[in-house]
């Protein structure tokens, strides 16, 4: 006892000189080991409980066949059930207590009519023409051109073979060309991890799987027309296709000599849509966008219509993500669709023959949360925006089969869900269906509901988002911990946005610490500025918009110890959770890094080219985790499973081997069996654990002691 006293005031006396003179104001949260083991007890208890203690969350309508009604079903407590009527018309409920004879509708997709999204297309597989006049067909590497109804087979081209063979047939609707590649093809290189604990062998089991890693090479596509008529093979004058697969072919409506494809650049720097004369493989840009950072080529959208020789396009080039109405047979852009300083975030529905664009955004409402998603239509002429979610929230809709009517389904972290009936016409309020009922999650379980807190990021103007869960019954006139949860992906934005229950943060903020989660620039769903902040920057993963950001919560909330700060992320956020505690160790004391990429040129390719460019250069090297080792400062624990193939586990192991060559101390936790993940149970157990004896200075549970867990 009198070493544990002991070993209680020397973590106390070295957390005090982490604070400048006079910067004390509030005494520190600092359980005993008693007081942290009824925590464990107290916070398993709330994730059990916390599962069911949230009703009416959502409301899932099953229309009826003349779409002026809907039925639906709320789960209440002990899993009691009740149902209801509603007359779309007049919002009227009414409870049914006959449900022998629901019937519903399947829900509505896509208003189509034009040719799919780019990222919605299916690789051909049919060498017939349309007309199902002739059939193409790939021998020996070679094109051969037959009729359908029997007929000799004229040879096309003569210079493919096994090795480098022409394939991917696409023809034109009027059957009067096709498109073919010379393909030469690049095979994956693979990557190797063991099964260490197979029951049915005594010896770990091999395995691979092709796996390209940045400044590999790609397949690469020479593309050729061929007129039916002739049988002549034309080259289309343009570069070997070598990105991101093959082309897919879009053949202009009521002219099919002509045809486009799309081109991203390796590097991600340049992106065009480019057409074909089919006759003659002479070339032009339809569109043509360069930028000195990147491109999203995976969020660009396209849409070809069926009718009208336009193309939908979405680009940041003006700043922001917006949709562009582009002449397909002039090129150029017609008009802008949308504009402004916000984000087009996703396309719901296109309906040309009303010339509407249903789809979400984000940032138009101001003062408001700028990744709250809401639902809008607008015309191809960029007139008409209507806006079908108004209240301050993140929504969800889901429409009548006809498109008449929809639900809005809203809610923030700080606000439970709330379900209104909505007219699709003009978002006229009919009823509100269902608020979400908090009363067992908020009074009886003793749960704070998260806070939305926005403070300013490095530059003293950006506003930074995030969402703070502090612990039950938490004492204000006491300093907490902190731990942040990390995952600066530039893919996405990851702070959530909607009222969620059973969340790992809360769950770990009721051993008694403050859990936070912030976007910081170099994510996406801001502006183009904010994130091109990761161009060939990921080490920088937010870090000082994080940072700051904690010290503004700290300045509003004294009971905030920034002097005790903690951090974990898995995959990117594993790299930059430990990334932290080498860039940045004068404010983070203790990390857990799960399967972290911890060098980009180990990590998938297409990923990490397109934040970190092409080709891979010496930026690389100096932002590797693996090759700043030696600059470890605080207690960090590395997670990772043997059997990873999203990450190879050699990152975190190669990290591993770094921080021993270097010195320096640290815990490593390889899982047997385990894929992609933070570890799963077992992993978030050593991470709660982790955090209580680093932050709070007292030893965890001692499992091996415990029987059924007590």
């Amino acid at each position: 006892m009198l070493l544990y006293r002991a070993t209680r005031l020397i973590f106390l006396l070295l957390i005090v000189g982490f604070h400048t003179a006079g910067a004390q104001s509030l005494p520190f949260y600092q359980p005993s080991r008693q007081e942290v083991l009824t925590a464990y007890k107290n916070a398993a208890r709330l994730d059990s409980l916390v599962k069911n203690s949230v009703l009416k969350n959502n409301v899932r309508a099953h229309w009826q066949p003349d779409n002026k009604g809907f039925w639906y079903k709320n789960i209440l407590a002990d899993s009691a059930l009740e149902y209801f009527y509603v007359d779309a018309r007049t919002g009227v409920k009414t409870r049914i207590t006959d449900t022998s004879k629901l019937v519903s509708t399947k829900d509505n997709g896509f208003i189509s009519g034009g040719i799919r999204s780019r990222w919605e297309r299916q690789r051909p597989s049919d060498s017939c023409s349309p007309d199902k006049q002739w059939i193409a067909t790939i021998k020996a590497g070679n094109v051969f051109l037959r009729p359908a109804q029997g007929g000799e087979a004229v040879q096309c081209t003569s210079n493919g073979d096994t090795t480098n063979p022409y394939g991917q047939v696409q023809w034109s609707p009027d059957s009067k060309h096709f498109v073919v590649y010379h393909i030469f093809p690049v095979a994956e290189k693979p990557v190797y991890y063991v099964l260490s604990s197979v029951d049915t062998s005594t010896r770990g089991i091999l395995r691979s799987h092709e796996y390209a890693q940045p400044g590999d090479p790609f397949t690469a596509y020479e593309i050729f027309t061929i007129n039916v008529a002739d049988k002549k093979l034309v080259k289309v004058d343009t570069e070997l296709y070598d990105f991101l697969d093959f082309p897919w072919i879009n053949w202009r409506q009521n002219d099919n000599n002509f045809f486009t494809f799309e081109k991203a650049d390796r590097g991600h720097q340049r992106f065009r849509i480019i057409e074909v004369n089919a006759n003659t493989g002479a070339t032009r840009n339809l569109i043509e966008e360069k930028t000195n950072t990147f491109i999203y080529e995976s969020r660009i959208f396209t849409w070809y219509t069926a009718k009208t020789n336009e193309i939908i396009w979405s680009s940041e080039k003006d700043g922001y993500n917006h949709l562009y109405l582009v002449d397909a047979v002039k090129g150029g852009v017609k008009n802008a669709i949308t504009s402004g300083n916000w984000v087009v975030r996703k396309i719901d529905s296109i309906d040309e023959t009303k010339r509407e664009i249903w789809f979400l955004a984000s940032g138009m409402n101001p003062g408001e949360d700028p990744y709250n998603a809401h639902h809008y239509r607008i015309g191809f002429d960029g007139k008409n925006l209507v806006s079908l979610t108004p209240a301050n929230a993140s929504h969800l809709c889901t429409f009548s089969p006809d498109r008449q009517y929809y639900l809005d389904n809203y809610s923030r972290p700080d606000l439970p869900s709330v379900t209104e009936l909505r007219r699709t016409k003009d978002g006229k309020l009919i009823s509100v269906i269902e608020r979400a009922d908090i009363t067992a999650y908020e009074k009886k379980l003793g749960i704070p509901k998260p806070e939305v807190f926005v403070a300013k990021g490095r530059d003293g103007l950006t506003d930074i988002w995030g969402v703070v869960c502090r612990p039950p019954n938490f004492d204000s006139t006491k300093k907490y911990p902190v731990i942040e949860n990390i995952y600066a992906g530039p893919q996405d934005a990851f702070t959530p946005k909607r009222f969620f229950t059973n969340w790992e943060m809360q769950s770990m903020a009721n051993l008694g610490f403050i859990v936070v989660q912030c976007d910081g620039m170099g994510t996406a769903n801001r502006s183009k500025a904010f994130h091109d902040v990761c161009w060939k920057n990921l080490a920088d993963a937010g870090l000082p918009d994080r940072i700051v950001w904690i010290k503004a919560l700290a300045k509003k909330y004294p009971y905030v110890d920034t002097s005790r700060v903690g951090l974990y992320g898995t995959s990117a956020g594993g790299q930059n959770a430990a990334g932290a505690l080498l860039f940045h160790p004068e404010f983070y004391k203790a990390a857990v890094s799960a399967c972290g990429c911890h060098d980009n040129r180990i990590d998938k390719q297409w990923w990490n080219e397109q934040w970190m460019g092409y080709p891979v250069g010496p930026h690389y090297a100096a932002q590797s985790n693996i090759t700043n080792a030696g600059k470890l400062q605080g207690a960090l624990l590395l997670i990772v499973g043997e059997a990873d193939t999203n990450v190879p586990p050699e990152s975190t192991l190669r990290f591993a081997s770094a921080l021993i060559k270097a010195g320096k101390v640290f815990d490593l936790l390889v899982i047997p069996g385990m894929g992609h993940s933070d570890g799963g149970p077992y992993g978030r157990i050593k991470k709660r654990d982790f955090f209580v004896k680093h932050l709070l200075g007292v030893d965890p549970p001692d499992r091996n002691k415990m029987v059924n867990g007590q």
